[in-house]
C-alpha cells in the first residue's frame, strides 16, 4: 500500500510541475528575473502549494507516527555552518542559471530537451563527487 501511495503521490507531484510550469526552466528563470522579464504566476502556485499542504503538516504534527510508517525521522540538527551555507549558496546558484531544481528536472526528461540530460549528468556527478569526499576527512566529512 505504501508503495502505490508514494507513486500516486509522485505522479501528482509531477502533474503538477507540469501544469504550473515548474518544468520549463525559462518560466521559472523569468519568476527569479524581477529586474527584467519578471514572471510572478509562479508565486500564485507556491502560494496554492502552501495552501493544499499546510492542512497536512499540520495533521502530522499533531499525529503520534505517520500513517504509513513507524516513526517520524525529523532532523534535530538546527546548526547553521560553513557546509550547509555552501551547500545551499551552491544549490541555489545553479538551480537560479539552469532554472531547474532536481524534482522538475526528473519530469522535464519527459520532454525533448537534451539541456535536461546535460542537468541530470551534472547533478548526478556532482552527488558523487560529495559522497567521495565524504568519505574523506575535510568540508564534507561529518566526523
Amino acid at each position: 500500500m505504501r508503495i502505490i501511495v508514494s507513486l500516486i503521490a509522485g505522479l501528482i507531484f509531477g502533474l503538477g510541475l507540469v501544469i504550473s510550469g515548474m518544468a520549463n526552466p525559462a518560466k521559472v528563470q523569468n519568476f527569479l528575473d524581477v529586474f527584467g522579464i519578471w514572471d510572478p504566476s509562479l508565486a500564485f502556485v507556491m502560494a496554492g502549494a502552501i495552501a493544499i499542504s499546510a492542512p497536512g503538516f499540520i495533521f502530522a504534527h499533531h499525529s503520534v507516527k505517520p500513517v504509513f510508517g513507524s516513526e517520524f525521522n525529523i532532523p534535530t540538527n538546527q546548526i547553521v555552518d560553513q557546509k550547509l551555507l555552501l551547500g545551499s549558496a551552491t544549490f541555489g546558484i545553479g538551480w537560479g542559471i539552469v532554472g531547474l531544481c532536481p524534482g522538475p528536472a526528473i519530469v522535464a526528461l519527459t520532454g525533448s530537451m537534451s539541456e535536461i540530460v546535460v542537468f541530470l549528468a551534472f547533478m548526478i556527478a556532482g552527488l558523487v563527487v560529495v559522497k567521495t569526499l565524504k568519505s574523506e576527512p575535510g568540508i564534507f566529512s561529518t566526523t
